[in-house]
């Protein structure tokens, strides 16, 4: 009796015992799933962007949403070269996409980027714009060396990459003499944009996709070919990024053929 006693115990005990790690497990996996879907409810992203795409990136955000709606995109705009002092100073970032290859060579060579995530994403093109009206007749590239131009509106040079390549067109045309008296200077591209539709300049130098989403301007003359290096502009995720899945994920829809319909609708070509 006694022993039967004794193993009826060690049963109970047993089972008990399998009782409570049986609750604990339950419990682990149900702070893992919950920690899991947590995790996917707060996907962020912060993606500084040149000031030129942010109808098109806006455009885009809608479209990635419908793909992945746990990942919330933030965007921060401006000058390329303003984010990337942005960056370098720690402000919070996860992707970074330029209006040229120099600021963002910057970044690289001081380590800032994600290795193997840099790519070449669109091409540009700088162009000559007047206001709607074009009062002063402004035809072309050599109107801007006459009397019909008497201010002209460029990105700072900088900062604003665009306002780099208009310099290079000038320093190339050898307009640079005649230019320099006349240009006033705007802290990103959209600036000039704005001043070219109000009247505040008799021309401005834009990128096309700026001048495209436009009804207040007029584009009269693209840069001509060899005025400027190729406008590219590339992507790539900082290695300081906290959520690199979810960024390279977004890096990779910007890459996607439906990207490239939405790019293309403002005026951007897929780099190759």
């Amino acid at each position: 009796m006694k022993r039967c006693k004794n193993i009826m115990v060690t049963l109970l005990f047993a089972m008990l015992t399998a009782a409570v790690l049986t609750a604990g497990c339950g419990q682990q996996n149900e702070e893992k799933n919950e920690s899991s879907a947590k995790a996917a409810e707060q996907q962020k992203i912060v993606v500084s962007a040149a000031a030129s795409l942010k109808e098109t990136m806006n455009s885009l955000a809608e479209e990635y949403k419908k793909k992945q709606p746990n990942t919330e995109l933030t965007f921060n705009f401006g000058a390329s070269g303003s984010l990337q002092s942005q960056i370098e100073q720690g402000a919070p970032a996860d992707v970074f996409i330029s209006a040229a290859q120099k600021q963002m060579d910057t970044l690289d060579s001081k380590g800032l980027l994600a290795d193997g995530t840099r790519k070449d994403l669109l091409i540009n093109k700088i162009v000559l714009i007047t206001p709607k009206d074009n009062k002063n007749d402004i035809k072309q590239f050599s109107d801007i060396i006459t009397d019909k131009a008497k201010k002209i509106a460029i990105g700072d040079p900088k900062s604003v990459p665009a306002g780099q390549y208009a310099e290079e067109v000038f320093k190339n045309l050898k307009y640079e003499d005649a230019v320099t008296p006349k240009a006033v200077y705007g802290n990103d591209v959209r600036a000039v944009l704005a001043w070219v539709e109000n009247g505040e300049a008799d021309c401005g130098l834009v990128y096309k996709t700026d001048a495209a989403i436009s009804d207040k301007v007029n584009i009269v003359a693209e840069a001509p070919d060899g005025s400027h290096k190729p406008i590219i502009y590339p992507v790539a995720i900082l290695k300081s990024t906290k959520s690199m899945d979810a960024a390279k994920d977004f890096v990779a829809f910007l890459q996607t053929p439906e990207a490239a319909k939405i790019f293309e609708k403002y005026g951007f070509t897929m780099a190759k």
